[in-house]
């Protein structure tokens, strides 16, 4: 899983921003990114692709996460700006968001020397590399997937207190049968990706 952070730390980069995104395929709410640079040769145990782990566990990791990081930040993409440049466009535009506003705890913007992304390109003149199944492969974007997954899902559930009746607090704006059947129900609300309920609606 460290192999290819660790040919970037022999090579001399010290700082390795990892970035991951959640909530590409969402029918509500925005598109996250998080953003991490880990210490060099640090290893968390327990981290791994967000999707792999409890709700218990990602928030666990977490906050162990946030402690142990060089610098931490997140990109969000609203669903207005999501359907006007396409999901793909806004995903890249949240992880260039999360670049930006890496922090370390004193609130000091760190720039990496290097980016490795899960899957995807991000604009920015730093050298990078697209690790396909990053997640899985590299131990800065499974930290990454995690920090983003825990800060958006506690953004469902607060989604979840203003537009009640589409169970957004579980499906976390996926479409699952409860959340389509409350979409023909109730209609879509501000915080829906209308570019992404054209079938669900058509009828």
């Amino acid at each position: 899983m460290f192999e290819i952070e660790q040919e970037l730390y022999f090579e001399g980069h010290k700082h390795i921003a990892c970035i991951d995104e959640v909530g590409r395929g969402c029918l509500y709410g925005d598109v996250v990114a998080g953003a991490v640079i880990l210490p060099a040769g640090l290893t968390i145990d327990g981290v791994k692709d967000s999707k792999k782990l409890s709700e218990k566990k990602r928030e666990k990791l977490f906050d162990i996460i946030r402690d142990e990081a060089v610098a931490y930040g997140f990109g969000v993409v609203s669903p207005e700006i999501i359907d006007k440049i396409n999901i793909k466009q806004a995903t890249r535009l949240a992880m260039k968001l999360a670049l930006q506003n890496l922090r370390d705890k004193e609130g000091n913007r760190i720039s990496p020397s290097y980016i490795l992304v899960d899957a995807e390109e991000v604009e920015s003149n730093i050298p990078q590399k697209a690790v396909i199944d990053g997640d899985n492969l590299v131990h800065g974007i499974s930290a990454a997937s995690i920090l983003a997954k825990v800060y958006r899902d506690r953004m469902c559930q607060e989604w979840d207190m203003v537009h009640p009746g589409y169970d957004l607090a579980k499906n976390k704006g996926y479409g699952t049968k409860n959340h389509r059947d409350a979409l023909v129900e109730l209609g879509p609300t501000n915080k829906h990706r209308m570019t992404f309920l054209k079938n669900i609606l058509k009828g």
